[in-house]
Parts: structure tokens; C-alpha cells; sequence
């Protein structure tokens, strides 16, 4: 059992600290040119596109704002990055071995909320713009439902397929 919970602690770790910063996970795993790379582009990504300032002022409500400091042409690259970081600091901590297309609900992830920032700047709720930020956490649980239904559905036609 304490095995068992010691391989589930150690994927949350590594999804964590990818939230956190992507590439921290695989920087504490010693995989240290792909943390620096990541942590790297992250930085970069986050500075060219004002992610930054932009959460700042989503989180104060100043969407107006926050939709004229963004960089589209940086930000844009943010989702892909990050979620690749996390699915492969989680693939690195023994994740997802084992299970077929287990990648996809991040992969989709990472393309709705990429969607999600496309339309921020027109794209508002009850008559509010919502901008970027907020864009891309509305449509990270659609690109999460979407990957797993394609899942689902893949799962089933190699099942019926090896029967």
C-alpha cells in the first residue's frame, strides 16, 4: 500500500510542480537540459507575452487592460508549452504507462485554451468581456472533456478491433 501511495504522491509531485513553473519537475528530477529549456521558454513566453501583467490585472478586473498589454503573438505559444511540460513531467514520474492515448485530455487542453486566448478579446460572459486569462481557464475543462471523450472513443475501436 505504502508503495502503491508513494507512486500516486509522486505524480501529483510532478504535476504540481509543473503548475507551478513548467520544467521545475523535471529541473528536481535532474533531467536539467529539458528544465532548463522549459523553464527558459516559459520565462520567455511569460515576458514577450505580459502574462504576468495580465493576470495581474484580470484578477483586479481590468479585462480592458489586460486585453491591451497582451502580445497574441507570444502568448499564444504559452498553452502548448505548459501542458507539454506538465503531461511530461507526469509521463517522467511513471504516469500514464500502460494506458493508450492517455495524453490526449492535456493535448486538447492545450489546443482550447490556445483557442480560448484566440477569441478573448471578443469573447465575454453575462455581457463581460472576460479576456485572455480567464478565456483560457474557461475553455481548459471543454479541451479536458473533449480529449477524454476522444479517448474514450479510440478505446473502444482498437478494443472492437483486437476482439
Amino acid at each position: 500500500m505504502e508503495a502503491n501511495l508513494n507512486k500516486k504522491s509522486k505524480k501529483l509531485e510532478a504535476v504540481l510542480w509543473s503548475i507551478a513553473l513548467p520544467g521545475f519537475w523535471q529541473l528536481l528530477n535532474q533531467r536539467y537540459a529539458k528544465g532548463i529549456l522549459l523553464v527558459g521558454l516559459e520565462i520567455l513566453i511569460n515576458v514577450l507575452g505580459n502574462f504576468n501583467t495580465i493576470i495581474m490585472l484580470s484578477f483586479n478586473l481590468k479585462i480592458e487592460e489586460a486585453i491591451l498589454a497582451t502580445d497574441y503573438q507570444w502568448l499564444m505559444f504559452y498553452p502548448c508549452l505548459y501542458f507539454f511540460a506538465i503531461w511530461d513531467a507526469y509521463k517522467d514520474a511513471g504516469g500514464g504507462q500502460g494506458k493508450a492515448f492517455a495524453y490526449l485530455p492535456l493535448v486538447f487542453s492545450a489546443y482550447f485554451v490556445t483557442i480560448g486566448v484566440f477569441f478573448s478579446t471578443r469573447l465575454s460572459l453575462f455581457g463581460y468581456l472576460i479576456g485572455p486569462m480567464w478565456a483560457g481557464f474557461l475553455f481548459l475543462p471543454i479541451g479536458l472533456s473533449i480529449g477524454a471523450i476522444i479517448r474514450w472513443i479510440l478505446l473502444k475501436i482498437y478494443a472492437k478491433g483486437t476482439q
